[in-house]
């Protein structure tokens, strides 16, 4: 599903340059459950944001579905994140005056889907994670937990190969954090590839296999026993 080889990535700080991915070594196969761990400045993002197709290499190999991901116009590379990827962020990143329902169907919109069938598809996927009696409610009038579940049920809309969460509990409390990545591993369950940035080691226990990075380089990657809720 996912193939990374001597993946590097610098930025320039000034007259310096900042080495932040150095030489990531790293295959995800398709129906995975899998965290990225590391400390501040471990490289966990850029490289999530490299795999969003958000951010590019500056050498190595990145192939998704068997497809190289390189040299992309913007328009090529918001197309294959369309048609690909899936993402759910901490912020939730919702738009704060449409609806549950519009703010799940907009993918859609954006595949010239037609309005009946985008609504009727978004109805769906929001009484997937339990929320279709909150259907025309705006965010403002949601909890934190019900925000993200809308987030989830937006990123799931197109079939995505691969569900991107960057931090996606990082704002919610205790109960409502294990609720979500309870509904993270039904998902996965049904055979959804998920990648989680995290820095939480007890939502990452919750993964089936752990990614550390430190200072731009993987540390560890072992599968674990997950911890079923």
């Amino acid at each position: 599903m996912l193939v990374i080889k001597d993946l590097h990535k610098s930025y320039d700080i000034g007259h310096n340059k900042l080495h932040v991915l150095k030489g990531i070594n790293l295959e995800i196969g398709e129906g995975e459950f899998v965290s990225i761990m590391g400390s501040s400045g471990s490289g966990k993002s850029t490289l999530l944001n490299i795999i969003g197709i958000l951010d590019e290499k500056d050498s190595g190999i990145y192939e998704l579905d068997g497809i190289p991901i390189e040299h992309l116009t913007e328009t090529k590379a918001a197309e294959y994140r369309s048609k690909f990827l899936g993402f759910v962020f901490q912020s939730f990143n919702l738009i704060g005056y449409k609806t549950a329902l519009e703010n799940v169907a907009l993918p859609l919109y954006y595949q010239d889907v037609p309005r009946k069938e985008r609504n009727q598809r978004a109805i769906e996927y929001l009484e997937k994670v339990g929320l279709a009696q909150w259907a025309n409610h705006l965010p403002n009038e949601l909890s934190g937990g019900q925000k993200q579940r809308v987030a989830i049920a937006r990123a799931l809309i197109t079939n995505p190969k691969v569900i991107l969460a960057d931090e996606p509990t990082g704002a919610l409390d205790s109960q409502t954090t294990h609720d979500i990545m309870k509904l993270l591993q039904d998902i996965n369950n049904e055979g959804k590839t998920i990648i989680v940035v995290t820095h939480e080691p007890d939502v990452a226990a919750q993964t089936k296999r752990n990614v550390h990075l430190r200072d731009g380089v993987i540390e560890t990657d072992e599968y674990i026993q997950q911890v079923v809720l």
